[in-house]
């Protein structure tokens, strides 16, 4: 009788580690990116524009940063979770739905690597909302 995993090797926990790192340095560099251009988006501007274009641009530059706030703020999500999922590698608890128990397919991970549910326990969340 053969019994399923019940969780990656060790090896394919540092696979998954080095996946994760990548994309985590990826994610800080573009976070700080995105708060740099927060917080300097007057200093890049020409100060001679004519007043009249300067009325009808404060209207986008306003939606711009909010949508700069936004950009920032699912990046951060995106740290936190990549975080998280290194803390799940060192306790040997990564890739493990935390619904069914089973293990989430390397696929899944590879593409959504703090994933902590198996999709089909995602699109059953989906479905019922």
């Amino acid at each position: 009788m053969e019994t399923e995993n019940i969780r990656y090797s060790d090896e394919e926990l540092e696979e998954f580690k080095e996946l994760i790192l990548e994309k985590l340095k990826v994610a800080e560099s573009d976070y700080q990116h995105t708060m740099d251009q927060i917080m300097n988006k007057d200093n890049n501007e020409a100060d001679d524009t004519a007043p009249t274009y300067h009325s009808l641009e404060e209207g986008s530059e306003v939606q711009s940063k909010e949508q700069l706030m936004s950009m920032a703020q699912r990046q951060q999500k995106f740290i936190v979770g990549l975080k998280a999922a290194l803390v799940r590698i060192e306790n040997k608890t990564y890739g493990i739905c935390r619904e069914t128990g089973k293990l989430i397919p390397k696929e899944r991970l590879r593409a959504v690597p703090h994933a902590t549910l198996s999709i089909e326990v995602k699109n059953d969340r989906k479905r019922t909302r």
